[in-house]
């Protein structure tokens, strides 16, 4: 999406894997007049003085002929800095850490509204380059922002984690019976133990609540009294922990396909069954209409027998796909989390790219060969391959660091045995245990919402990741919000990627004047 090339097919990988949270009447906005670089709002806590004054050296963002992303900012006029933040903010004068981001500066300077920091979910995933892709998103409202990429501590080209794990992130299926959920479970500790005995002084300071004090002191050292914010996803939840520890320093928030503070725990996918059984079936109802380009089936249930087989084949025996160099073999643990992954998206591009996948899967189920589309060996070595070992460990660390999760294993095979009846498919994957179930258990409380907030919560009913009751909770947690609903759509992020025109203008709205919209809001798909 950033860049044409590895280094966007490896974004959108990354992506797809990661994208894993009343009142009515016209709310008063704040001025939308240009916003001067200023003093903090408020005077930093102790010791803290020298991270909030210190002042940013901007470089080009390029580090390589490889580097893509860095080529793409420097040629757009971005340059990049890195930020210097304690790694326990308990102790400032300890060890420290770099935030590595990106400023994309306003050329409408004559109106310029502020910086408007972006964050495209996770969690752990990277953003610096997000500016580039949000920018043209914003049309004439992009102009009038500093748009601010930012690697939350400890990911891209942040002070990095890296447990060496051997695959990447996301969850994989426990499978129909015990020994795989046994499988899985030996998989989960060996993750805890591994990075534990490899980072364990730094995993009790990779949470949300540390990323969003990063936040605040990048804004300071930006110059700017209040920032604002976008968050998608996870970044929803980052974005609410910072309204609710800042609540003074903040402009305009938009949070896309948001989660609940209060249901956000290392099981962000428990309970999203139903979701994803209607994404399910509603893309197996699209392929069936393309039998002759898929050959997957003429019906829905054909389509669905036809990838139960190719499930249970891999459980037999795993699947080889591609031609060397990019050969893998993957197995009934595997293939239904690829199905998972790639049902977040319900666009006609996105069907189609998961089709094919499918389809690949399919013939290599019949033990014919098959060629890997770039863009699917990017995202099959992301997930199953080292070379996913940073974003998995990043991942797993917020989220184990950030929520406490059930510590005996009984308690997930009983969800999984629980919900298997209804979602033979889906309750292996959602409901199955996580690194988490072995982690040290999190030394600070989860985020509360105590602090209302004009915010805009921009929601689809049928998102598979983070299920619509999440955002409508989330609203009703801050009475002063609007819920920008796109009904009928089984999408998880929405704004600028779903190309729905009525939720991208009333976004785009927002951020230009800061005034809400009058009520909750309805766009049809």
């Amino acid at each position: 999406m950033i860049t044409p090339g590895t280094a966007a097919r490896r974004a959108s990988a990354v992506g797809l894997v990661l994208a894993a949270g009343l009142t009515t009447g016209l709310a008063t906005p704040p001025a939308a007049t240009a916003t001067p670089p200023a003093a903090a709002a408020a005077a930093p806590a102790a010791g803290l003085g020298r991270y909030y004054q210190q002042r940013p050296h901007w470089h080009r963002c390029a580090q390589g002929a490889d580097d893509e992303t860095g080529r793409a900012l420097d040629t757009a006029g971005a340059r990049c800095a890195d930020v210097t933040v304690p790694l326990d903010y308990g102790k400032p004068r300890g060890r420290t850490i770099t935030v590595a981001i990106s400023r994309t500066k306003a050329t409408d300077t004559r109106h310029r509204i502020g910086s408007l920091l972006i964050n495209p979910g996770g969690p752990g995933g990277p953003g610096l380059g997000t500016g580039l892709a949000v920018r043209p998103l914003m049309k004439e409202t992009g102009a009038r922002y500093d748009l601010i990429g930012m690697d939350p501590r400890f990911t891209g080209r942040s002070t990095p984690l890296d447990c060496g794990l051997p695959s990447g992130p996301g969850l994989l299926s426990a499978g129909p019976d015990r020994s795989g959920f046994d499988r899985q479970t030996a998989r989960a500790r060996s993750i805890a133990e591994r990075c534990r005995a490899t980072n364990g002084p730094l995993l009790p300071h990779v949470t949300t609540r540390n990323t969003a004090r990063d936040i605040d002191v990048i804004r300071s050292v930006l110059g700017e009294r209040k920032i604002s914010y976008l968050g998608f996803s996870y970044g929803t939840y980052l974005g609410t922990a910072y309204t609710q520890m800042f609540p003074a320093r903040h402009d305009r928030v938009v949070l896309d396909s948001a989660l609940d503070p209060d249901r956000y725990n290392p099981r962000l996918l428990k309970g999203a069954e139903a979701e994803n059984e209607k994404a399910y079936d509603d893309w197996a109802d699209w392929t069936a209409t393309r039998h002759g380009t898929y050959g997957l089936g003429r019906t829905r249930e054909q389509v669905r027998a036809t990838l139960d087989d190719v499930i249970a084949t891999s459980a037999r025996e795993p699947l080889t796909v591609g031609t060397a160099p990019d050969v893998f073999r993957l197995d009934g643990s595997q293939v239904p989390a690829l199905l998972f992954t790639e049902l977040a998206n319900d666009t006609d591009p996105a069907r189609a790219s998961l089709a094919e996948h499918m389809s690949l899967l399919a013939r290599a189920a019949e033990g014919r060969p098959t060629t890997l589309p770039p863009a699917f060996a990017d995202l099959l070595r992301i997930v199953f391959t080292p070379a996913g070992s940073s974003v998995a460990s990043a991942q797993t660390a917020i989220l184990c660091g950030d929520v406490p999760a059930p510590r005996d294993p009984e308690t997930y095979w009983r969800d999984i045995e629980r919900s298997r009846a209804t979602h033979p498919l889906f309750a292996p994957l959602t409901e199955s245990i996580t690194p988490c179930a072995f982690w040290d258990r999190p030394r600070e409380a989860p985020v509360r919402v105590r602090h209302d907030t004009r915010a805009l919560i921009v929601a689809s009913t049928g998102d598979p990741r983070v299920p619509y009751t999440n955002s409508v909770a989330l609203h009703d947690r801050l009475p002063s919000s609007r819920l920008l609903t796109l009904a009928g759509a089984n999408q998880h992020v929405n704004y600028g990627v779903y190309g729905n025109a009525c939720i991208d203008s009333t976004v785009n709205s927002y951020l230009a004047t800061g005034r809400l919209p009058a009520r909750d809001r309805t766009c049809a798909k």
